[in-house]
């Protein structure tokens, strides 16, 4: 009697699967599915490409109208453009798989009331990504610092490679990386706003002629802007600024572009040096001398 039971419900069982099996196979076959299925390819290949065409396009447009109306800070324009650029590709991209899985018939709606309820959730955890936004609008509204600029963060050091949204990206002087939260931002030092100042010493024997140095140094620094355009002004020669018992310490000042004064003042003490050596005045070296302490 058991054995008929469980024959019965095997053979209703297979019977179930053999009509759900027929059904599938009847609608996949129907040609209401595959119209289904062509109308909803067309969507989400159009949803696509208008959503690539809209980032292109926006981009475009960013860095035209950005290139216009920011015209004469360059730093300030490309880290203006590459933010909004940013934001424009997420909200397309976002709206973009939205509309894909509206087009495949999946409730968005729940999507959304269960992510709402995650957001609260997680609302109490998110203090410091929210600090970090907000950091960075305010970074880029008040043009503290912009990519391209050589700056000092905390104990990082280096050139902006990018200001997100959330972090900002720095590359040391040795190539490595530097990421920052932007709300962990507090004091920036930055190299790229205003002219760079350099103090060039050089050390001379005491007995050369420093009337003659001047004059010979300063005829030489006065040929220099029209070589360099890195120059603000023709540098200057201060003069003696200390002596020793062996050597006279003279100093040239020296005024550039953001950043510039380092490879300018490896130009100027090689160039000084060889004028003081053709016009023989001699340089400071280094002397030994020795004390008779009478017969010892």
């Amino acid at each position: 009697m058991e054995e008929e039971i469980t024959i019965d419900i095997a053979e209703t069982d297979l019977k179930g699967l053999a009509r759900y099996t027929t059904k599938l196979w009847d609608y996949v076959t129907s040609q209401a599915f595959w119209d289904m299925v062509l109308e909803v390819t067309i969507k989400v290949v159009a949803i696509w490409v208008i959503s690539y065409l809209v980032v292109f396009i926006g981009k475009k447009v960013i860095a035209r109208v950005f290139m216009i109306r920011v015209r004469n800070n360059e730093r300030r324009q490309v880290t203006i453009v590459k933010l909004l650029q940013s934001v424009l590709s997420y909200l397309v991209y976002f709206s973009g798989i939205m509309g894909i899985l509206s087009a495949l018939h999946i409730q968005i709606a729940g999507l959304i009331a269960g992510a709402g309820i995650a957001s609260v959730a997680i609302a109490f955890g998110a203090q410091n990504l929210v600090r970090d936004v907000i950091t960075g609008f305010f970074i880029i509204l008040e043009d503290q610092f912009s990519v391209g600029d050589y700056v000092r963060i905390g104990a990082a050091e280096g050139t902006v490679m990018e200001i997100g949204l959330r972090t900002t990206k720095l590359k040391g002087n040795n190539g490595e990386q530097f990421i920052l939260p932007n709300g962990s931002i507090a004091e920036v030092v930055n190299y790229s706003i205003n002219n760079s100042k350099a103090m060039i010493d050089m050390q001379v024997a005491l007995d050369a002629d420093i009337e003659k140095v001047q004059k010979i140094i300063q005829d030489y620094l006065d040929t220099l802007p029209s070589q360099h355009e890195e120059l603000v002004n023709a540098p200057l020669f201060l003069g003696v600024t200390n002596t020793t018992s062996t050597e006279a310490t003279i100093r040239i000042t020296v005024e550039t572009l953001p950043l510039q004064q380092y490879a300018i003042s490896r130009v100027i003490r090689k160039d000084v040096m060889d004028i003081l050596m053709r016009n023989g005045i001699p340089l400071a070296v280094p002397k030994m001398m020795f004390y008779d302490k009478g017969g010892e």
